[in-house]
């Protein structure tokens, strides 16, 4: 007996994969990821006051909230708003739809059952690949987020505050001093994201007894959000002491004037390890758990939305 060959741009019996499905892929990306850091902005806003001023914050996640609200009104949980959707939107477009390509380009590449035996290989470097590409297009909108939370009176917006940094440090000072933290933040996150998620949504579908086909989509979208929790913790761990970095590099005058890798260098020497590993760490792991599993879970509403079936790995000798 002769296998039947696959059919025209189907993988792994799905499909077909062309332009429409990654783009649909970037757009629900875009879509999930501008979405839920947008309205994770107040927690994002608290955390990055507890790792940029330590002693005034010292009253842990809740207490931080009250620090700031009461200080400078409920309005300022809402500073860098406008960056963060705008940046994560488009961050999210190249990561989630890169990272559907390229794992289905490998897949073809090196065939079915090698990709099913090498699945968390391929979510590692797919997720790496994908996130290296949109961390260029994000790093601008962090920039501007991170000097708007740090000091808020420093302009009135993210054209202001652009145009500002601009002047006064040129455009690559201004915008990419914080690349490499946020490259060392964003790709093992997002390695651990995809790779964990997907580990975990098979460990649920297996203990189930079920696979996605089998599954209905509101069936499936629980799936997401479970393991997106799951994801979502242990990436804001592995990728904190990076954040910690990102965050206090882009307060004015922080790690003194120097190159950005001797700045990077006097801020970790100042601050010690173990504070860059855990300030802020709870109120992170509360903001990427919960973001994490309403980006996997908006992903496929959106997915579903245009008519798209989100790529699962499936083992090609049990299908």
């Amino acid at each position: 007996m002769v296998a039947a060959a696959p059919a025209e741009g189907q993988v792994m019996g799905q499909g077909p994969f062309g332009l429409k499905y990654y783009l649909s892929g970037a757009l629900a990306g875009g879509i999930c990821c501008g979405l839920t850091h947008g309205a994770m902005t107040p927690v994002d806003v608290v955390k990055t006051r507890i790792q940029l001023d330590p002693v005034k914050y010292n009253q842990g996640f809740i207490g931080g909230f009250k620090q700031v609200a009461g200080a400078e009104g409920a309005g300022a949980l809402l500073t860098g708003l406008m960056p963060t959707a705008q940046g994560y939107f488009i961050q999210g477009w190249f990561k989630f739809g890169g990272v559907e390509f390229f794992k289905i380009n490998i897949t073809q590449a090196i065939g079915e059952q090698k990709a099913w035996d090498n699945r968390q290989q391929i979510y590692l470097l797919s997720s790496a690949m994908a996130e290296f590409i949109a961390d260029i297009f994000l790093c601008p909108y962090e920039a501007c987020r991170i000097r708007l939370v740090s000091d808020p009176s420093y302009a009135s917006g993210m054209g202001a505050c652009a145009s500002r940094m601009t002047a006064e440090m040129g455009f690559v000072g201004a915008f990419y001093s914080g690349f490499v933290p946020i490259l060392f933040k964003q790709i093992p996150y997002t390695m651990a994201k995809f790779a964990v998620q997907g580990k975990a949504a098979e460990q649920i579908y297996a203990a189930s007894g079920s696979d996605p086909s089998k599954m209905s989509k509101g069936q499936n979208i629980c799936v997401s959000l479970a393991s997106g929790v799951v994801a979502g913790v242990i990436a804001a761990i592995i990728s904190h002491p990076a954040d910690s970095l990102l965050s206090k590099i882009g307060k004015a005058g922080a790690g003194g004037t120097g190159s950005m890798m001797s700045r990077l260098t006097n801020i970790a020497t100042e601050t010690g390890f173990m504070k860059l590993c855990t300030q802020g760490l709870g109120a992170r792991c509360v903001m990427i758990g919960t973001l994490t599993a309403g980006q996997f879970g908006v992903f496929d509403i959106v997915m579903g939305m245009v008519g798209a079936k989100k790529f699962h790995f499936h083992d090609p000798k049990g299908h």
